[in-house]
């Protein structure tokens, strides 16, 4: 556990439960989050190279204040700054992932738009909404993600879905904009049209019709989707790294910065071709040793076959 600046010190017990009767490549790993003091907003704790991130009001469906907000920034800005942490997987507490900013504070006109945080400080109503991470991070979503819950599931490189699950602009019937990167992520992520489905009607969107249209990339039995995001942030955090993290900052520059088509080529190349030395003939190497042949990806074990 770790102690964050102006938080309570918190504990939590994570069991390692693997499912019965199914043979061990198969077995699903998920890990219970049980959270210590109830007045932390935000939780967090290590698994290995993997912090987890938790929003701590399931009494109000996670939705998110200014003080949750600035406990999500700090958590964030710890796994940005601990080099022995690899990828982070947010998630929410008590059965919902995050109903969006707290209306009770909005409606008593606790929020002022003068007061705003500056975006390109990386800061939004939602916290950490608008940073730009350098390192993977996951959302494990569970019951509603939605309005402002919605943008900070965009935030994340990937989007674990229970099947349960419903993500959608809720919103849009009560006047609140999209100010977390909603509209600039949304289309990107699933194409304008679709966005646009999203963005007008405020409709929920199932966990089986966020797959279908991108916004999910893995549907996963209710109550499973932490473990799921914890298996895949492990499997990411063992590869090796400076690699992944090369083709994560060329696959966003091509997406949000480039100007064209020819600067996304010249961009790719040029910010990874030092991993050839510094990465790819040592892993070339395990490679015609046995390592990963068959498409294996525990490269561990080198085998003969091709």
């Amino acid at each position: 556990n770790i102690k964050m600046a102006g938080v309570l010190k918190h504990h939590r017990v994570i069991q390692r439960i693997i499912a019965p009767n199914t043979c061990l490549k198969s077995r699903l790993v998920q890990y219970r989050l049980l959270s210590g003091s109830s007045t932390d907003l935000v939780v967090t704790d290590k698994v290995g190279k993997i912090f987890l991130i938790g929003i701590n009001r399931p009494e109000k469906r996670n939705c998110v204040n200014s003080q949750t907000a600035a406990q999500l920034v700090q958590a964030f800005r710890t796994f940005e700054n601990d080099d022995s942490l690899r990828v982070a997987v947010l998630h929410g507490k008590g059965g919902n992932f995050c109903a969006g900013f707290d209306l009770s504070q909005l409606s008593e006109g606790g929020v002022s738009p003068e007061n705003f945080p500056d975006p390109n400080d990386g800061l939004g109503p939602m916290g950490p909404s608008k940073m730009v991470f350098n390192k993977p991070v996951i959302a494990a979503v569970s019951g509603y993600a939605v309005a402002g819950g919605l943008e900070l599931s965009l935030m994340c490189d990937m989007r674990i879905v229970e099947e349960t699950a419903i993500m959608g602009v809720f919103c849009r019937r009560f006047g609140v904009p999209l100010i977390d990167g909603g509209t600039v992520r949304l289309p990107a992520l699933i194409g304008l049209s679709r966005a646009m489905d999203m963005i007008l009607t405020g409709r929920g969107v199932s966990a089986n019709e966020a797959l279908q249209m991108g916004l999910a990339n893995r549907v996963v039995p209710i109550g499973t989707a932490v473990g799921e995001a914890v298996k895949i942030a492990q499997t990411i955090s063992n590869f090796p790294q400076e690699c992944m993290l090369r083709d994560r900052k060329s696959a966003y520059h091509a997406t949000y910065d480039a100007p064209s088509h020819t600067d996304a080529m010249c961009y790719e190349l040029d910010n990874a071709k030092h991993v050839i030395n510094l990465e790819s003939v040592q892993g070339a190497g395990r490679f015609v040793t046995g390592a990963g042949k068959g498409g294996k990806f525990n490269i561990d074990k080198p085998t003969s076959k091709l």
